[in-house]
């Protein structure tokens, strides 16, 4: 049985309402059991898994379900409109960034209402997929907090061959706390009991068909494992990675040139060259781009104008041999810019 609910979220300062659509998939005859909610569009510019939920419906209200999936396809409907990662300062000045406000407060500014209301669903979930979008060229992963047994199982339920797992709290360093990461979606929810995961859907602006199939297939295997669908889950056989430590930043800003062999998905090791960063008016080389750890290459930036401390290839740790992810390291800290979730 599926049901379509027109909730608002929060009003302007006109009274015009700020409304979103609430779906609801749960059994027929009323069974009892466990419940999933899943978000889109919490950026407005990240539409990957705004698609995905959109493929699911005719999927999820077909299906005989032994349990309910709650879904928003769109989060934030005040980014959705202007394309935008954040609102612009007129709407809220205080939080732009709705993924940093969770769980809300139903008195505060316009996103911490927003997230209020939606916490009212959020709640009463057993797990939660809050799905992103990253930079233009980025790997598909998933991010869960790290510390968290059944945060961890939830993603290797989801599917995908990356996992990153992010530190927080008293494990993470002071850039945690300054940039509010204690507000996101996934981590309020975990540290309310809620296992709960973000996976990076491929980038923002575009459908990119392999990301949404990874995102469909992702849902579906986790109500799978969940019990809400019936069906077998593989075993999941990826790799686990951790922190920001192996990103790569501008030393100075100009132009970016990533070297033709610098792909998504390379392993790299300490000294490698990645490129160059050169003055466009003098053509004089600033820096000479290297890994300074090894890892993998998640994310590389092709907006080739960049500032000083910008990232300019992402690197993911892999967790030493025998490292248990399910302790407190190392903090992950995703890259600037969209991967910044």
């Amino acid at each position: 049985m599926h049901t379509a609910e027109t909730v608002t979220l929060t009003r302007l300062p006109s009274g015009v309402p700020v409304q979103t659509t609430v779906h609801t998939y749960e059994p027929a005859d009323g069974t009892d059991g466990p419940t999933l909610y899943v978000q889109a569009a919490q950026h407005g510019r990240e539409i990957n898994g705004t698609e995905v939920l959109r493929r699911l419906h005719s999927r999820l209200e077909r299906a005989e379900l032994s349990g309910r999936v709650v879904a928003v396809p769109v989060a934030d409907p005040l980014t959705f409109d202007r394309v935008s990662y954040v609102t612009p300062e007129v709407l809220d000045s205080v939080n732009s960034n709705m993924n940093r406000v969770w769980p809300g407060d139903a008195d505060g500014s316009l996103h911490q209402r927003m997230a209020a209301k939606l916490w009212e669903y959020i709640s009463d979930a057993d797990a939660i997929i809050d799905l992103h979008t990253g930079s233009p060229d980025m790997l598909t992963h998933t991010v869960y907090l790290r510390g968290d047994e059944a945060s961890r199982d939830l993603a290797r339920a989801f599917g995908v061959d990356i996992l990153l797992a992010e530190a927080a709290g008293d494990e993470a360093d002071d850039e945690w706390t300054e940039r509010s990461f204690d507000g996101k979606l996934r981590v309020a929810a975990t540290n309310a009991g809620i296992p709960s995961i973000t996976p990076e859907l491929a980038h923002n602006k575009q459908l990119v068909e392999p990301a949404i199939v990874a995102g469909v297939e992702g849902v579906l295997n986790v109500c799978r494992d969940m019990g809400i669908l019936s069906g077998a889950v593989e075993s999941w056989d990826g790799r686990t990675y951790r922190n920001h430590l192996g990103r790569v930043q501008a030393a100075a800003s100009g132009l970016f040139v990533a070297r033709e062999d610098v792909e998504l998905g390379r392993e790299v090791r300490p000294g490698d060259h990645l490129g160059w960063v050169y003055d466009p008016t003098t053509y004089e080389v600033l820096q000479e781009v290297e890994a300074e750890r090894a890892g993998l290459v998640y994310s590389i930036a092709r907006e080739a104008t960049v500032t000083g401390g910008e990232t300019l290839v992402g690197i993911a740790l892999p967790l030493d041999d025998g490292e248990d992810d399910t302790e407190g390291d190392d903090p992950f800290d995703e890259a600037d810019g969209d991967l910044d979730i």
